[in-house]
């Protein structure tokens, strides 16, 4: 298809009139694309052997009759299509030409066929003669995009209900994520329980009953005989012995208990735990420590968002303590605008932003876990050398 007029040779060409049209012809019947002309009236001037099979008509049948009442008198719906709004002719009223490859051509059996078709107008000097109209079957064109969207559409589809159930899978462990930090804490609740209540006060008691013995054995030795002194005086070392142990066993079960869950967390509340687990830090991992803690005593977290904000905290020293290190810790505390914002920032080594989303970086891993349960975020800035500054946010709104 052209986008250039098909201009007829002037009356002073009429000479060579018979040897223009024998070639026009030949080429008309050389092309596989249906061509035909038509006049200012819309009626066929000529029509290839191409375009007459294309409409299921005899070329001489179509020769002299209105083109568009013939083939293009209605739209794909079978709705009326006025000759005032067909491009084809507009193409020559106007004398600009169109592409067109939305609408349909009908045939004799009255069955319509995807068409794109070029009208183009005929000059003759200055003056429009008529149109000639260049067309394709594109049926099976439009069948095949069809087709590929309809892949396309089935493909996005899947790509969607995939997204859908990654997402709920991905809600799903995150739920269970939380599930198991709450099981979890649970049941170090009940062990430190336990510990206490059981063990701690079996421990209590032996070592009370060893102090007795140790006493009556101190009391026996102003009335015993010489021969047993140097026995008594053993089993009165071996007393004292048990009781340094035991002593110490009574200071690793309290220690046990407080890493399992401090008590000061349930009798004191959050932010007096996060005070007391900083100053516990910074002295066992000998570290200046900058406290700025400025929320309202009457605050209060319900407690398994306290719990998440107590572990988030632990783990953030933790990762100081590990590998920072550093010579100074700063910890700020904020609740404003109904966000609770915890910072740990430290002077150390520092370390490049990737290394922090490692996939065996599993302590920022699970604190970003934890704040996101409760709609909370954690953000990480560090550069080698320029230390690291940890920064919970959590929503108070979501928390409760």
């Amino acid at each position: 298809m052209h986008d250039q007029a098909l201009t007829l040779p002037s009356a002073a060409d009429a000479g060579v009139d018979p040897l223009w049209r024998h070639q026009l012809s030949l080429l008309l019947e050389s092309t596989g694309e249906g061509i035909f002309g038509i006049d200012l009236d819309g009626h066929c001037m000529f029509i290839n052997r191409a375009g007459a099979q294309l409409l299921g008509w005899p070329a001489a049948e179509v020769l002299g009759h209105n083109m568009h009442e013939l083939t293009h008198h209605s739209h794909a719906d079978g709705s009326h299509y006025p000759d005032t709004d067909c491009p084809i002719f507009n193409a020559f009223r106007r004398g600009l030409p169109c592409r067109i490859d939305t609408e349909v051509f009908w045939r004799r059996d009255g069955t319509s066929f995807a068409v794109e078709y070029s009208s183009h107008p005929i000059v003759d000097g200055d003056t429009v003669r008529g149109a000639v109209i260049a067309f394709v079957d594109i049926t099976e064109r439009k069948r095949a995009a069809a087709a590929l969207q309809q892949s396309r559409d089935q493909l996005e589809l899947r790509v969607t209900e995939r997204t859908a159930e990654l997402s709920a899978a991905l809600q799903q462990v995150r739920e269970l994520s939380a599930y198991m930090d709450s099981v979890r804490e649970e049941e170090r609740t009940r062990i430190a329980r336990e510990v206490h209540d059981e063990l701690g006060s079996l421990l209590v008691a032996l070592k009370m009953d060893v102090n007795w013995i140790g006493k009556r054995l101190g009391e026996q030795q102003s009335r015993d005989a010489d021969a047993a002194q140097a026995m008594r005086q053993q089993m009165r070392g071996k007393c004292d012995n048990m009781s340094a142990l035991i002593e110490r066993a009574v200071d690793n079960v309290g220690r046990i208990i407080t890493d399992l869950r401090p008590s000061i967390l349930d009798h004191q509340g959050l932010w007096a735990a996060l005070e007391w687990q900083a100053h516990e830090f910074v002295q066992s991992a000998e570290l200046d420590l900058g406290w700025d803690l400025q929320v309202d005593d009457t605050l209060e977290l319900p407690e398994p968002a306290a719990m998440a904000v107590f572990r988030i905290f632990q783990e953030m020293l933790s990762n100081v303590g590990r590998h920072a290190r550093a010579g100074r810790v700063d910890i700020r505390i904020r609740a404003d605008d109904g966000v609770l914002e915890l910072r740990v920032k430290d002077d150390g080594i520092g370390a490049a932003p990737q290394a922090f989303g490692a996939p065996t970086s599993y302590g920022v891993r699970g604190m970003r876990e934890r704040a996101l349960h409760f709609g909370g975020s954690i953000e990480i800035a560090s550069q080698p050398g320029q230390g690291s500054t940890f920064r919970l946010r959590l929503p108070l709104s979501t928390s409760h």
